[in-house]
């Protein structure tokens, strides 16, 4: 079984016009099956923090180890990264600083991606950095402050190369999902 195959049941209880005899609204509950999702609340944020921070990394290393100058050290990291994130993640499934923030990257089977794979994904990982504008309009005591919001596509590179980036706590969670059967039908309960 793969991740992208496993579904996650939800049911949702919906409201009905009838109430029951002692004047309590009655429900329909539906049992849905829908795709899991490996991933947590704020990774794009964290990941592209734990990427800025393996730049600084290389991006100092080329400084102060072989002295070259600031732009050319920062130029030299991009790649750097690339090589090493593809290498670490292969081995190990994280870089320097995914480990600060606990995360794994793993592909659709739950493992470590391979070599090649991993390399594709940090290479797309530069589409990544060029953020997206959007204006955004907040209601104030006063009025509407309109503004424009700078925001990045951190989930490019996962979905071409179908690999996922979990927390560390989440993977006993994932691997035991993988190795459950899942249901295939779709059911209405009535409660």
């Amino acid at each position: 079984m793969k991740i992208s195959e496993i579904k996650e049941r939800k049911v949702i209880h919906r409201p009905t016009l009838d109430f029951d005899r002692y004047g309590k609204r009655i429900y329909h509950a539906y049992e849905y099956y829908l795709q899991y999702n490996p991933g947590f609340k704020g990774n794009e944020t964290q990941r592209l923090f734990a990427k800025w921070f393996d730049m600084a990394l290389f991006s100092a290393l080329f400084y102060y180890l072989f002295h070259e100058n600031i732009l050319i050290s920062i130029g030299l990291s991009i790649p750097a990264v690339i090589i090493s994130g593809a290498i670490t993640e292969s081995y190990f499934g994280t870089t320097p600083g995914k480990k600060i923030f606990r995360m794994k990257v793993i592909d659709d089977e739950g493992k470590y991606p391979a070599f090649i794979h991993s390399l594709k994904r940090n290479f797309l990982c530069l589409a990544n950095l060029f953020p997206i504008f959007t204006e955004y309009r907040s209601r104030t005591t006063i009025g509407h402050n309109t503004g424009i919001q700078m925001n990045f596509r951190m989930y490019l590179n996962n979905k071409i190369c179908t690999t996922y980036v979990v927390k560390e706590s989440k993977m006993e969670e994932i691997r035991s999902l993988l190795d459950v059967e899942q249901p295939r039908n779709n059911n209405q309960i009535d409660s």
